[in-house]
């Protein structure tokens, strides 16, 4: 019998941690062994990443793991990047995708490639983060700097490259800043050349579950002699986590919920037409050669934000379960925003700008802490609807059902909402979707399992999945609720 012990380094937008793997032939169970943020700090007005604070975490966690690690994974967030120069250092520290040097980038950018040429050459959704977009206001700022750089590599290679030495770029991560041909899944070099991008700094790529070399015997001298095989899994945390999804067969639509709601399906090749370019859908690289074809979904955001303006209100917070009561109690359909305007993806007073969205659209206001909750969970079901309708009008697909993975996957009460306002079971579970795919991929490539049917059995059986089926009663509510929000979004 199998006894494979390996480490997931999962590291999201806001915080990280190292969760312990154990597979015996048959389930895999998990064990977190090390917590921490993932912090970013001004630097010269610039919002960088505190990366090296991040790699003394990544190190202490494989130092808890012990000597006993047969392999290990990073997955990271999307778009972010590090510049290595000709002598293996970092030509300039890795900026966070939420400063504002690319807040006017995408007109800038039209002088070379316009929304519509860019989106038909790489199926990639157009937002002002995008990597290609951040190297071009890297040159705007600095023409410079891209000269002076040998490499590029996305965060989780950058991590795997202070591990190991080894430069190389790993599909799924890569896909994820419009830089990547989705037909030949390798760099798409005529979109760089078009935008000016020296075409040297991008290197080898390689697919989920490629064994990329062992500790820097400088790394093993600081966390224990440990032989482990450092895996490049599927390192993008959206891709790892959609490995997670616990379905037979094909046709399923999945919500990786958390502070986005990542709803999408996955295909055996890329869709990109005019019309999923209207819809604004995303065709990014997945594990077994997939496609992860979704639209990106302000998700639990919102929601998060207003329990933080409740603490500064109240001085306590409030916890998600008691919210999520209050939010079940209050009148449905009240006060519907739109979850993708822009005025929701700052933060701070999100409750204010809840209030003025409403007051600008002619709504009732939210006042109690149950009002905002059910404004929010109300809003972000009927965008699953309406995102649902898309991928079937688009696929001709007609999905079975929902899996909701991920830590949003615990909200219960949204569970139940998406549900009845879709008209279709919705199956929640696993919460710890990124690790868990992560994990897979260090399974595969071991050899103890064949590949991604196979552990999705196994999660299957590992993992417990609650089903959320649609009450009939709820119907006219939740139809009646959707022609608002079809009238809202259309005229917002």
């Amino acid at each position: 019998m199998s006894n494979l012990k390996m480490l997931a380094i999962d590291l999201g937008a806001t915080s990280g941690r190292g969760i312990v793997g154990s597979f015996d032939g048959k389930k895999l169970t998990l064990e977190e062994n090390h917590r921490f943020d993932d912090s970013s700090s001004y630097m010269a007005g610039t919002l960088q990443w505190n990366v090296m604070d991040i790699f003394e975490n990544i190190k202490t966690s494989i130092k808890l793991a012990g000597t006993d690690t047969q392999s290990i994974g990073i997955d990271t967030w999307g778009v972010d990047y590090a510049l290595i120069g000709k002598d293996g250092r970092t030509v300039s520290n890795p900026v966070n995708y939420r400063d504002s040097r690319t807040d006017d980038i995408i007109e800038y950018a039209e002088r070379f490639m316009t929304k519509s040429e860019l989106y038909q050459a790489t199926g990639i959704q157009s937002m002002n983060f995008n990597t290609l977009y951040q190297l071009l206001a890297d040159m705007r700022s600095n023409p410079k700097l891209l000269d002076s750089a040998g490499r590029f590599l996305m965060i989780p290679d950058f991590l795997n490259y202070l591990l190991t030495g080894k430069k190389l770029n790993e599909y799924t991560n890569a896909t994820t800043g419009a830089l990547i041909d989705p037909k030949t899944k390798d760099w798409a070099y005529d979109v760089i050349k078009k935008h000016g991008i020296p075409t040297h700094i991008f290197g080898e790529i390689v697919q989920p579950g490629t064994k990329i070399g062992k500790l820097l015997p400088q790394i093993r001298s600081e966390v224990g002699d440990i032989d482990a095989d450092i895996v490049s899994v599927a390192s993008h945390d959206t891709a790892s986590a959609i490995m997670s999804v616990p379905a037979k067969g094909e046709n399923f639509v999945y919500i990786s919920s958390g502070t986005w709601s990542l709803m999408g399906t996955e295909l055996r090749s890329p869709i990109i037409s005019k019309e999923t370019e209207l819809y604004n859908i995303t065709n990014e690289g997945g594990a077994d050669g997939r496609i992860c074809f979704l639209k990106n979904i302000m998700g639990l955001w919102i929601h998060t934000e207003c329990r933080r303006d409740f603490a500064r209100k109240d001085g306590f917070k409030t916890s998600y379960d008691d919210l999520a009561a209050m939010g079940e109690k209050s009148q449905p359909m009240r006060s519907i925003i739109n979850p993708d305007d822009v005025i929701f993806t700052p933060p701070g007073n999100m409750t204010g700008r809840i209030q003025d969205y409403c007051k600008r659209t002619s709504q009732p206001v939210p006042e109690t802490k149950g009002e905002f909750v059910r404004c929010v969970f109300d809003s972000l079901a009927l965008r699953y609807r309406n995102t649902l309708e898309c991928i079937e009008k688009i696929t001709g697909n007609k999905t079975p059902f929902i899996n909701i993975i991920g830590g949003g996957s615990k909200e219960t009460v949204l569970n139940q909402f998406t549900a009845d306002c879709c008209g279709i079971p919705v199956y929640a579970g696993p919460t710890e979707a990124t690790a868990i795919g992560n994990l897979v991929s260090q399974t595969i490539a071991s050899g103890e399992l064949k590949d991604l049917s196979e552990a999705r059995a196994m999660i299957s059986d590992s993992f417990g999945v609650e089903c959320y089926e649609p009450n009939p009663s709820n119907k006219a509510v939740w139809d009646a609720g959707y022609e608002k929000f079809l009238k809202l979004t259309n005229k917002n």
